[in-house]
Protein backbone atom coordinates (compact mmCIF):
# COMPACT_ATOMS: atom_id res chain seq x y z
CA UNK A 1 0.00 0.00 0.00
CA UNK A 2 1.20 3.69 -0.78
CA UNK A 3 2.35 5.29 2.29
CA UNK A 4 0.11 8.85 3.37
CA UNK A 5 1.76 11.44 1.62
CA UNK A 6 3.39 14.28 4.47
CA UNK A 7 0.96 16.74 5.55
CA UNK A 8 2.29 20.18 4.76
CA UNK A 9 2.78 21.79 7.79
CA UNK A 10 2.53 25.33 6.92
CA UNK A 11 -1.15 24.48 5.77
CA UNK A 12 -2.41 22.47 8.59
CA UNK A 13 -1.47 25.47 10.95
CA UNK A 14 -3.30 27.80 9.02
CA UNK A 15 -6.18 26.01 9.02
CA UNK A 16 -6.04 25.56 12.88
CA UNK A 17 -5.55 29.28 13.07
CA UNK A 18 -8.39 29.93 11.12
CA UNK A 19 -10.47 28.13 13.41
CA UNK A 20 -9.02 28.93 16.19
CA UNK A 21 -10.14 32.87 15.18
CA UNK A 22 -13.20 31.94 14.36
CA UNK A 23 -14.02 29.95 17.71
CA UNK A 24 -12.75 33.14 19.89
CA UNK A 25 -14.98 35.46 18.31
CA UNK A 26 -17.84 35.84 20.66
CA UNK A 27 -15.14 37.67 22.62
CA UNK A 28 -14.04 39.87 20.38
CA UNK A 29 -18.11 40.96 19.88
CA UNK A 30 -18.79 40.36 22.77
CA UNK A 31 -16.73 43.32 24.09
CA UNK A 32 -18.65 45.80 21.54
CA UNK A 33 -21.85 44.68 23.02
CA UNK A 34 -22.31 48.42 24.00
CA UNK A 35 -23.13 48.81 19.83
CA UNK A 36 -25.63 48.43 18.55
CA UNK A 37 -25.33 44.84 16.42
CA UNK A 38 -26.52 46.35 12.45
CA UNK A 39 -24.07 48.74 13.70
CA UNK A 40 -21.37 46.46 14.01
CA UNK A 41 -22.11 44.54 10.89
CA UNK A 42 -22.39 47.47 8.66
CA UNK A 43 -18.82 48.51 10.09
CA UNK A 44 -17.66 44.47 9.52
CA UNK A 45 -18.94 45.01 5.84
CA UNK A 46 -16.81 48.27 5.31
CA UNK A 47 -13.94 47.34 6.84
CA UNK A 48 -13.84 43.91 5.73
CA UNK A 49 -14.55 45.31 2.24
CA UNK A 50 -11.46 47.94 2.16
CA UNK A 51 -9.00 45.18 3.90
CA UNK A 52 -10.10 42.47 1.12
CA UNK A 53 -10.23 44.48 -1.92
CA UNK A 54 -7.30 46.53 -0.66
CA UNK A 55 -4.75 43.72 -0.34
CA UNK A 56 -6.23 41.79 -4.05
CA UNK A 57 -5.48 45.35 -5.65
CA UNK A 58 -1.74 45.14 -4.02
CA UNK A 59 -1.18 42.13 -5.05
CA UNK A 60 -3.02 41.45 -8.46
CA UNK A 61 -4.31 44.94 -9.41
CA UNK A 62 -7.49 44.58 -11.10
CA UNK A 63 -6.46 41.15 -12.64
CA UNK A 64 -8.64 39.44 -10.34
CA UNK A 65 -11.85 40.93 -11.46
CA UNK A 66 -11.45 39.63 -15.07
CA UNK A 67 -12.49 36.10 -14.25
CA UNK A 68 -15.69 37.44 -12.41
CA UNK A 69 -16.47 39.99 -15.18
CA UNK A 70 -16.23 37.22 -18.02
CA UNK A 71 -19.17 35.31 -15.86
CA UNK A 72 -22.32 37.40 -15.44
CA UNK A 73 -23.76 34.27 -13.75
CA UNK A 74 -21.33 34.32 -11.08
CA UNK A 75 -21.83 37.70 -10.26
CA UNK A 76 -25.24 36.67 -9.78
CA UNK A 77 -24.88 33.84 -7.21
CA UNK A 78 -22.18 36.32 -5.42
CA UNK A 79 -24.81 38.86 -5.00
CA UNK A 80 -27.55 35.92 -3.12
CA UNK A 81 -24.38 34.76 -1.20
CA UNK A 82 -23.73 38.40 -0.46
CA UNK A 83 -27.37 38.29 1.24
CA UNK A 84 -26.66 35.07 2.99
CA UNK A 85 -23.62 35.64 4.55
CA UNK A 86 -24.76 39.42 6.13
CA UNK A 87 -27.90 37.39 7.13
CA UNK A 88 -25.59 35.05 8.97
CA UNK A 89 -23.44 37.54 10.19
CA UNK A 90 -26.18 39.53 11.54
CA UNK A 91 -27.82 36.47 13.68
CA UNK A 92 -24.31 35.46 14.74
CA UNK A 93 -23.08 39.06 16.15
CA UNK A 94 -26.96 39.92 17.63
CA UNK A 95 -26.67 36.12 19.44
CA UNK A 96 -23.26 36.93 20.69
CA UNK A 97 -24.13 40.66 22.24
CA UNK A 98 -27.10 39.18 23.90
CA UNK A 99 -26.09 36.54 25.52
CA UNK A 100 -26.60 33.28 23.49
CA UNK A 101 -22.97 32.37 22.20
CA UNK A 102 -24.14 28.68 23.09
CA UNK A 103 -26.98 28.60 21.12
CA UNK A 104 -25.14 30.14 17.98
CA UNK A 105 -22.21 27.09 18.77
CA UNK A 106 -24.70 25.23 18.21
CA UNK A 107 -25.67 26.31 14.60
CA UNK A 108 -22.17 26.25 13.44
CA UNK A 109 -22.50 22.00 15.21
CA UNK A 110 -25.47 21.38 13.11
CA UNK A 111 -24.40 23.03 10.11
CA UNK A 112 -22.26 20.17 8.74
CA UNK A 113 -25.39 18.18 8.82
CA UNK A 114 -27.43 20.66 6.95
CA UNK A 115 -24.62 20.71 4.30
CA UNK A 116 -25.12 16.99 4.28
CA UNK A 117 -29.45 17.28 3.59
CA UNK A 118 -28.96 20.11 0.58
CA UNK A 119 -26.45 17.74 -0.94
CA UNK A 120 -29.14 14.96 -1.26
CA UNK A 121 -31.70 17.33 -1.72
CA UNK A 122 -30.04 19.65 -4.70
CA UNK A 123 -26.91 17.93 -5.97
CA UNK A 124 -28.62 14.34 -5.78
CA UNK A 125 -25.76 12.87 -3.96
CA UNK A 126 -26.12 9.49 -2.14
CA UNK A 127 -25.51 8.93 1.61
CA UNK A 128 -24.28 5.49 3.13
CA UNK A 129 -26.72 3.93 5.72
CA UNK A 130 -24.00 5.87 8.38
CA UNK A 131 -24.56 8.93 7.11
CA UNK A 132 -28.39 8.73 6.91
CA UNK A 133 -28.16 7.67 10.89
CA UNK A 134 -25.98 10.72 11.82
CA UNK A 135 -28.41 12.64 10.04
CA UNK A 136 -31.27 11.11 12.40
CA UNK A 137 -29.76 11.31 15.80
CA UNK A 138 -28.75 15.10 15.03
CA UNK A 139 -32.01 15.12 14.02
CA UNK A 140 -33.05 13.51 17.20
CA UNK A 141 -31.17 15.96 19.10
CA UNK A 142 -32.71 19.51 17.93
CA UNK A 143 -35.69 17.92 18.21
CA UNK A 144 -34.87 17.08 22.09
CA UNK A 145 -33.25 20.59 22.58
CA UNK A 146 -36.93 22.01 21.06
CA UNK A 147 -38.97 20.16 23.73
CA UNK A 148 -36.70 21.66 26.55
CA UNK A 149 -37.05 25.34 25.60
CA UNK A 150 -40.79 24.73 23.92
CA UNK A 151 -39.80 25.91 20.59
CA UNK A 152 -37.28 25.08 18.21
CA UNK A 153 -32.96 26.35 18.70
CA UNK A 154 -34.11 29.44 16.03
CA UNK A 155 -30.96 30.73 16.08
CA UNK A 156 -28.57 27.73 15.85
CA UNK A 157 -31.46 26.93 12.55
CA UNK A 158 -31.02 30.18 11.40
CA UNK A 159 -26.62 30.38 11.79
CA UNK A 160 -27.02 26.74 10.01
CA UNK A 161 -29.28 26.97 7.14
CA UNK A 162 -27.97 30.60 5.94
CA UNK A 163 -24.22 29.05 6.27
CA UNK A 164 -24.97 25.90 4.51
CA UNK A 165 -27.26 27.60 1.83
CA UNK A 166 -24.20 30.41 1.14
CA UNK A 167 -21.56 27.25 1.03
CA UNK A 168 -23.45 25.41 -0.93
CA UNK A 169 -24.23 28.35 -3.51
CA UNK A 170 -20.33 29.49 -3.56
CA UNK A 171 -19.40 25.59 -4.41
CA UNK A 172 -21.65 26.11 -7.57
CA UNK A 173 -20.08 29.57 -8.69
CA UNK A 174 -16.98 27.90 -8.63
CA UNK A 175 -15.12 31.14 -7.32
CA UNK A 176 -11.99 31.35 -4.72
CA UNK A 177 -12.69 32.29 -1.24
CA UNK A 178 -11.04 36.12 -1.47
CA UNK A 179 -12.23 37.31 -4.68
CA UNK A 180 -15.85 35.77 -3.70
CA UNK A 181 -15.74 37.73 -0.43
CA UNK A 182 -14.53 41.13 -1.80
CA UNK A 183 -17.46 40.93 -4.42
CA UNK A 184 -19.91 40.04 -1.52
CA UNK A 185 -18.57 43.14 0.68
CA UNK A 186 -18.84 45.33 -1.84
CA UNK A 187 -22.42 44.77 -3.18
CA UNK A 188 -23.07 45.32 0.64
CA UNK A 189 -20.94 48.26 1.07
CA UNK A 190 -23.47 50.87 0.08
CA UNK A 191 -26.30 49.72 2.17
CA UNK A 192 -23.94 49.40 5.33
CA UNK A 193 -22.31 52.83 4.30
CA UNK A 194 -26.31 54.33 4.08
CA UNK A 195 -27.11 52.22 7.34
CA UNK A 196 -24.17 53.91 9.25
CA UNK A 197 -24.87 57.67 8.08
CA UNK A 198 -28.89 57.39 8.89
CA UNK A 199 -27.11 56.32 12.30
CA UNK A 200 -24.70 59.23 12.68
CA UNK A 201 -27.64 61.51 11.94
CA UNK A 202 -29.98 60.19 14.23
CA UNK A 203 -27.61 60.55 16.78
CA UNK A 204 -27.21 56.84 17.38
CA UNK A 205 -23.83 56.74 15.40
CA UNK A 206 -21.56 54.53 17.59
CA UNK A 207 -18.07 55.57 15.92
CA UNK A 208 -16.21 58.56 16.74
CA UNK A 209 -18.36 59.06 20.01
CA UNK A 210 -15.53 56.67 22.18
CA UNK A 211 -12.30 56.59 23.62
CA UNK A 212 -10.94 55.24 20.52
CA UNK A 213 -10.49 51.52 21.62
CA UNK A 214 -14.27 50.75 20.16
CA UNK A 215 -13.75 52.62 16.96
CA UNK A 216 -9.89 50.33 16.69
CA UNK A 217 -12.28 47.38 17.38
CA UNK A 218 -14.74 47.99 14.71
CA UNK A 219 -12.08 49.02 12.47
CA UNK A 220 -10.05 45.46 12.96
CA UNK A 221 -13.31 43.24 12.95
CA UNK A 222 -12.55 43.90 9.02
CA UNK A 223 -9.50 42.58 9.04
CA UNK A 224 -10.98 39.46 11.46
CA UNK A 225 -13.29 39.16 9.08
CA UNK A 226 -11.38 38.51 5.92
CA UNK A 227 -7.58 36.62 8.10
CA UNK A 228 -9.09 33.55 8.96
CA UNK A 229 -10.66 32.91 5.62
CA UNK A 230 -7.52 33.59 3.64
CA UNK A 231 -5.77 31.14 6.60
CA UNK A 232 -8.30 28.56 5.81
CA UNK A 233 -8.29 28.90 1.96
CA UNK A 234 -4.64 28.66 1.79
CA UNK A 235 -4.53 25.63 4.36
CA UNK A 236 -7.87 23.85 3.15
CA UNK A 237 -5.19 23.84 -0.27
CA UNK A 238 -2.42 22.26 1.16
CA UNK A 239 -3.99 19.65 3.48
CA UNK A 240 -6.26 16.46 2.97
CA UNK A 241 -10.06 17.72 2.85
CA UNK A 242 -10.90 15.17 5.38
CA UNK A 243 -8.53 16.65 7.64
CA UNK A 244 -10.41 19.68 7.28
CA UNK A 245 -13.72 18.09 7.70
CA UNK A 246 -12.24 17.45 11.22
CA UNK A 247 -10.62 21.37 11.96
CA UNK A 248 -14.02 22.40 11.18
CA UNK A 249 -15.24 21.47 14.76
CA UNK A 250 -12.51 23.38 16.80
CA UNK A 251 -14.42 26.79 16.24
CA UNK A 252 -17.91 25.62 18.07
CA UNK A 253 -16.47 23.63 20.47
CA UNK A 254 -14.45 26.77 21.14
CA UNK A 255 -17.10 29.07 20.89
CA UNK A 256 -19.51 26.80 23.55
CA UNK A 257 -16.60 27.08 25.97
CA UNK A 258 -16.33 30.52 25.50
CA UNK A 259 -20.09 31.10 26.38
CA UNK A 260 -20.13 28.28 29.11
CA UNK A 261 -16.77 29.32 31.14
CA UNK A 262 -15.97 33.04 30.00
CA UNK A 263 -19.08 34.29 29.30
CA UNK A 264 -21.14 32.79 32.28
CA UNK A 265 -24.03 31.27 30.18
CA UNK A 266 -26.30 28.42 31.16
CA UNK A 267 -25.62 24.88 29.87
CA UNK A 268 -27.47 22.51 31.81
CA UNK A 269 -27.56 18.81 32.16
CA UNK A 270 -30.19 18.28 30.05
CA UNK A 271 -29.01 20.58 27.27
CA UNK A 272 -26.06 18.43 26.94
CA UNK A 273 -28.04 15.65 26.23
CA UNK A 274 -29.26 16.99 22.97
CA UNK A 275 -25.20 18.69 22.00
CA UNK A 276 -24.24 14.30 22.78
CA UNK A 277 -26.66 13.42 20.14
CA UNK A 278 -25.28 16.04 17.90
CA UNK A 279 -21.61 15.17 18.88
CA UNK A 280 -22.37 11.66 18.26
CA UNK A 281 -23.77 11.90 15.09
CA UNK A 282 -20.42 14.20 14.01
CA UNK A 283 -18.79 11.36 15.70
CA UNK A 284 -20.31 8.94 13.20
CA UNK A 285 -20.41 11.18 10.15
CA UNK A 286 -16.70 12.05 10.37
CA UNK A 287 -15.38 8.05 11.17
CA UNK A 288 -17.59 7.84 7.82
CA UNK A 289 -15.34 9.96 5.67
CA UNK A 290 -12.42 9.08 7.13
CA UNK A 291 -12.99 5.35 6.70
CA UNK A 292 -14.60 5.75 2.55
CA UNK A 293 -11.26 8.34 2.72
CA UNK A 294 -8.99 5.53 3.49
CA UNK A 295 -10.51 2.61 1.50
CA UNK A 296 -10.19 5.09 -1.98
CA UNK A 297 -6.27 4.39 -2.05
CA UNK A 298 -6.81 1.08 -1.11
CA UNK A 299 -9.10 -0.10 -3.65
CA UNK A 300 -6.87 2.57 -6.14
CA UNK A 301 -4.18 0.02 -5.64
CA UNK A 302 -5.77 -2.81 -5.58
CA UNK A 303 -7.41 -2.08 -9.45
CA UNK A 304 -3.83 -1.15 -10.46
CA UNK A 305 -2.15 -4.52 -8.98
CA UNK A 306 -5.48 -6.07 -11.03
CA UNK A 307 -4.15 -4.38 -14.21
CA UNK A 308 -0.87 -5.51 -13.87
CA UNK A 309 -1.79 -9.28 -13.46
CA UNK A 310 -0.92 -11.23 -17.09
CA UNK A 311 -4.36 -12.86 -18.33
CA UNK A 312 -3.50 -16.50 -18.54
CA UNK A 313 -5.38 -19.05 -21.31
CA UNK A 314 -6.06 -22.51 -19.97
CA UNK A 315 -2.79 -22.33 -17.36
CA UNK A 316 -0.56 -22.16 -20.25
CA UNK A 317 2.39 -19.22 -19.38
CA UNK A 318 2.10 -15.88 -20.51
CA UNK A 319 3.16 -14.55 -23.70
CA UNK A 320 5.78 -12.02 -24.27
CA UNK A 321 4.66 -9.24 -25.71
CA UNK A 322 7.21 -8.10 -28.62
CA UNK A 323 6.17 -4.43 -28.92
CA UNK A 324 5.63 -3.25 -25.00
CA UNK A 325 3.38 -0.16 -24.73
CA UNK A 326 4.79 0.99 -21.42
CA UNK A 327 7.46 3.70 -21.92
CA UNK A 328 10.84 3.27 -20.11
Amino acid sequence: MTPSPAIDRKGLFAAIGAYVIWGVFPIYWYWLRDVPSLQIISHRIVWCAVFVVGWLLLSDGLRWLQPLRARPRVLGLLLVTSVLISANWGIYIWAVTHGRVVDASLGYFINPLVNVLLAVLVLRERLTATQWTAVAIAAAGVLWLAFLHGEPPWIALALATTFAAYGLIRKLAHVDAVPGLAVESLVLLLPALAWLTLAEAGGRGAFGHGDGLREAMLVFGGALTALPLVGFAYGAKRIPYSLVGFLQYISPTLQLLTGVLLLGEAFVATEAVGFACIWLALALYAFDGWRRARQQPQQAAAEHCDADVPVLDGGAAPKEDPAPSRGA
